[in-house]
């Protein structure tokens, strides 16, 4: 809860902008980053350089082309680095390794044992690229399907068209950790996920035991569902950042490196501050 003591605990007034990195946040990050190569000229910018230039893209909301020079690199040099690690998937790395580094933090086994899923339906801009409609929500554009653990970390995320329904895009984002993760088989979700369609895709892809929470029919007005409300309180937290309130990117692969990048931004936060 924001109270005067926490704000002063998280302020960031002392720091050139609200998304830079402190030093110690940096010392987290760092080792994480492949090492700089010793051909050729030596580099201009430092990769604490590029990644505040990414988080400030992501905090803001701004294209590319509004990236301040005076401030940060050149916008090719940035977009070269976010390319090139989004490619060789060190984003998803990097999210793994914070999520072990978050949880033992807090005291936690290192891997989790349970998750829970949901989507969030986001609107496309005319920069084009997959796009459907989702009957459901009523809206035209993606849909951003995640797992995440019982303190709402990232787990998984796997970005498709919105006119995919939950049942079927559930078996796609479960299968990218079934590896990265082989104790999680325990998932939460909502009654969007009930049936035996999803059952008997997860199957073909290991053991799994889903938990289906509904809302009672007699309940009226706001109710606080088990586990449900945790991976709400993560779409919240992602949704800090105006580069996904909605979808800019023309391709899925740059629209899911943002999502990873705003879990990291949060677990770095976390990490540093313990």
């Amino acid at each position: 809860m924001w109270t005067d003591t926490t704000r002063k605990q998280f302020a960031r007034s002392h720091l050139r902008l609200p998304s830079d990195l402190t030093d110690a946040e940096w010392a987290v990050l760092e080792p994480l980053f492949p090492a700089r190569s010793q051909r050729g000229r030596p580099p201009l910018w430092s990769y604490r350089q590029v990644v505040e230039a990414l988080l400030y893209l992501l905090r803001g909301g701004l294209p590319w082309r509004m990236l301040p020079p005076d401030l940060f690199p050149p916008m090719t040099t940035v977009q070269h680095y976010f390319y090139r690690w989004r490619d060789i998937g060190l984003w998803h790395q990097v999210n793994h390794t914070l999520l072990m580094a978050a949880r033992e933090a807090a005291g936690r086994e290192a891997s989790p044992s349970a998750g829970v899923i949901d989507s969030q339906s986001v609107k496309t801009t005319e920069s084009g690229g997959p796009c459907r409609y989702d009957a459901g929500k009523k809206i035209k554009g993606r849909k951003r399907h995640i797992v995440t653990d019982t303190q709402g970390f990232l787990v998984g995320a796997v970005v498709h068209t919105a006119d995919v329904q939950d049942r079927d895009g559930a078996p796609d984002v479960l299968a990218s950790i079934r590896h990265s993760f082989p104790w999680l088989r325990h998932v939460f979700a909502d009654g969007g996920y009930a049936g035996d369609k999803l059952r008997k895709a997860l199957t073909k892809i290991g053991k799994w035991t889903l938990e289906i929470i509904k809302r009672s029919d007699r309940a009226k007005g706001f109710e606080l569902l088990p586990w449900r409300w945790v991976v709400e309180r993560t779409f919240a937290w992602l949704g800090r950042n105006r580069r996904l309130a909605k979808d800019f990117e023309r391709t899925i692969e740059s629209a899911t490196a943002w999502l990873y990048l705003a879990s990291i931004q949060l677990m770095t936060r976390r990490i540093a501050s313990t």
